[in-house]
């Protein structure tokens, strides 16, 4: 048997193994067993199943050569590591590493509005440095199953060793506040064009945790929905990949009512008080967006360039 789920380091020993020998199989004499976690870019060309190493680590060798033999036959490049508990660390640290670099980008795109300082100038500066730097960027939040949950595995297997894991529950609290922040963002510019945030429509440009897929999974727009509702604005939201939101009571607090994409008719985008682009999908036409809206606050760069120093519309961005 080989685990794919991410979990933390020591599942595959403590858990499953077990579980197994309670039946009274032996494990290489009539099992074997391994973790090799899941990596995958959805929404990603490029990286697919074939051409993205596998890590693998099994409770005993055997286990590891047999796992890292299957993979090898779909997968061009395996890595085998000398244990189960190797294999689920690597893929904690892999989004961990993640979750705490995109946190920093965002930290850093607060501190840039607060200075007037443009946050993606900044970051293409940095980026020009052929080592030691790699660019993250920031955004809405984090979204997905994979960046805001795994890191608390982390964090639970060190509390259970009295380690405290500053870094990465710094990270959790940066990253679940940005939410907050576009939502703010989104007051400053209504304030600008003389109008309050209660009453004014609001447009959400993408609900999806990521561009060009359908998953809203921990997606901060459903967050930012909610803020934007308790403070009394009327949010709309179109998304060509998801027709329909819900919210659980667990993640509302100005009620759970559903909401449904909008088409995008340029009636819609003129009657909207403010429009957050909140996912960058690849089929908006950006350039109406600008034509069509006076406050837009965009959390993903969409509108760089010479859209941005030609739009009369006033742009917000993170």
């Amino acid at each position: 048997m080989i685990l794919e789920s991410t979990t933390y380091p020591g599942t595959t020993d403590e858990v499953l193994l077990p579980m197994f020998e309670e039946t009274g199989r032996k494990l290489d004499e009539d099992f074997l067993l391994a973790f090799s976690p899941e990596r995958v870019d959805p929404g990603n060309p490029h990286f697919l199943t074939h051409n993205i190493p596998k890590v693998v680590g099994g409770v005993t060798q055997a286990s590891t050569e047999v796992a890292a033999h299957l993979y090898s036959q779909i997968v061009k490049d395996v890595h085998a590591v000398k244990s189960a508990r190797v294999a689920e660390a690597a893929k904690l640290l892999e989004n961990t590493f993640r979750a705490v670099n995109i946190g920093m980008a965002n930290e850093m795109a607060r501190l840039c509005y607060a200075l007037n300082i443009d946050t993606w100038e900044v970051i293409r500066a940095a980026a020009t440095k052929p080592f030691g730097f790699m660019a993250f960027y920031p955004g809405p939040g984090i979204g997905g199953h994979c960046i805001p949950l795994d890191p608390h595995y982390l964090s639970w297997k060190a509390r259970q060793h009295g380690f405290d894991s500053r870094f990465i529950s710094l990270a959790e609290e940066v990253n679940s506040r940005m939410p907050e922040h576009v939502v703010q963002l989104v007051a400053d510019g209504l304030n600008d064009a003389k109008k309050a945030m209660n009453g004014s429509r609001v447009l959400l440009l993408g609900v999806a945790y990521k561009k060009d897929i359908d998953d809203v999974r921990e997606s901060p727009a459903l967050s930012i929905i909610d803020r934007l509702r308790v403070k009394g604005a009327e949010v709309r939201y179109h998304d060509p990949f998801v027709k329909e939101v819900s919210f659980d009571d667990a993640h509302t607090h100005a009620g759970g009512d559903p909401l449904s994409s909008v088409p995008l008719t340029d009636e819609e985008l003129a009657s909207a008080d403010c429009v957050i682009i909140v996912t960058d999908h690849s089929g908006i036409d950006y350039k109406r967006v600008c034509s069509l809206t006076s406050v837009i606050v965009d959390t993903r760069n969409a509108l760089n360039g010479d859209l941005r120093r030609e739009s009369k519309a006033r742009i917000i961005r993170l």
